[in-house]
């Protein structure tokens, strides 16, 4: 049975809503919303995704104002959350569950994630026995899917997915920049969730906007292809073109957004061989432009007498510096510390040079991880 039926592949995530104060993530612009949500609606689009901390915590009551209060619950599927951060007790987390309720204004829900699981957090989600609670959930009828949100490496993944076989979908970070980095691991987290036939929904499909501010280069790229078509538009239709893929998410903070983005959503066409290889070469591209010229190779690492993930912790920090300027949060702090838990810190290396004799590119890896410890340890990125 398909848990997404035959709906809209695009999912409004309710993460980056329009703001009346852009210094307050909080101070969401209800009004301009509820216009959003009507042109969503109006073009038969149903999934809306959100959380405990989105939007300054404020996310899930917007819903009540914007979409539940405004429309017959029959409408829409509306997706939520339950982060480990947020509860210590059993107790806690059913009296948070109940509240999520309350503040969106509906008595179910459609979806409900286990939120960013990763491995610092899955020990706490079991001991709190947060798996079999989904199954009782669904089984009262106050949640109709489970699943659950994952910023973390494919092993970690394989490993919860082979103890939790009652979970029914998985949210990916997924994006044709992420496709091969051996930091996020799009592409190997999507192959094991079909391998344990579990269909994927997409966050950060344009990757907090950074694959729509792309260099002017590959931007020519797609405008020379679609001069109509919106540099997001592609990195939305990469997803959305995985056959796995059910829902792609995306958080769009004003009307041109939602405009754009509804339009070649409505009647989704998948990218062809052509537009493909386009993605290809724009990614390259965007590629050439990072901070550190890091291939991925992981020839440094089978030497490294600390053990730091070296190729993984430079492809976080790329990334980090792509997003730095339109991002307050950005997922890479929690990837690297969920790296570091696991492997060295870059901070740990103790400069042998074993790495930089083997490096194929010639990188001064020594110096490079100096950076990336500074700007993820010492400016409290991570």
């Amino acid at each position: 049975m398909d848990i997404f039926g035959d709906v809209k592949k695009l999912g409004f995530g309710l993460m980056r809503l329009p703001l009346l104060n852009p210094d307050d993530e909080g101070s969401i612009d209800l009004e301009l919303t509820k216009k959003m949500v009507d042109v969503f609606m109006e073009k038969g689009f149903t999934y809306f995704d959100t959380a405990i901390m989105y939007c300054g915590m404020k996310s899930q009551n917007a819903v009540k104002e914007v979409l539940t209060k405004r429309y017959p619950r029959e409408s829409f599927t509306l997706a939520t959350k339950m982060h480990a951060g947020f509860f210590d007790t059993t107790e806690e987390r059913d009296r948070i569950f109940s509240e999520q309720l309350e503040s969106t204004g509906v008595d179910y829900f459609d979806y409900y994630l286990i939120h960013d699981v990763g491995a610092d957090r899955y020990d706490k989600y079991v001991e709190l026995d947060c798996f079999n609670w989904l199954k009782e959930l669904k089984a009262k009828g106050l949640v109709k899917h489970v699943g659950f949100s994952f910023h973390d490496n494919a092993e970690m993944l394989e490993k919860i997915l082979s103890e939790q076989p009652d979970i029914e979908f998985v949210q990916l970070q997924l994006n044709y920049y992420d496709w091969e980095s051996e930091g996020v691991q799009s592409r190997k987290c999507y192959e094991v969730c079909e391998k344990y036939g579990k269909p994927v929904v997409v966050m950060e499909p344009v990757r907090g906007g950074t694959l729509a501010n792309v260099p002017p280069e590959a931007e020519k790229l797609f405008k020379d292809y679609n001069g109509e078509a919106s540099v997001a538009s592609w990195a939305i239709r990469f997803a959305a073109s995985l056959p796995n893929v059910k829902m792609v998410l995306s958080g769009m903070s004003n009307m041109e957004q939602m405009e754009d983005n509804t339009g070649f959503m409505e009647n989704f066409v998948p990218l062809n061989e052509e537009e493909g290889e386009i993605v290809r070469k724009a990614e390259a591209i965007i590629k050439e432009s990072v901070a550190i010229a890091c291939t991925g190779c992981s020839y440094c690492t089978e030497g490294c007498p600390m053990k730091i993930a070296i190729p993984r912790y430079f492809a976080l920090y790329n990334v980090d510096m792509l997003e730095k300027d339109m991002n307050s949060w950005r997922p890479q702090g929690t990837y690297y510390e969920r790296l570091a838990q696991v492997f060295g810190k870059p901070s740990e290396c103790i400069a042998c040079g074993k790495c930089e004799a083997i490096c194929p590119q010639h990188l001064p890896i020594i110096e490079d991880l100096k950076i990336v410890a500074k700007h993820f340890e010492e400016n409290g990125e991570a």
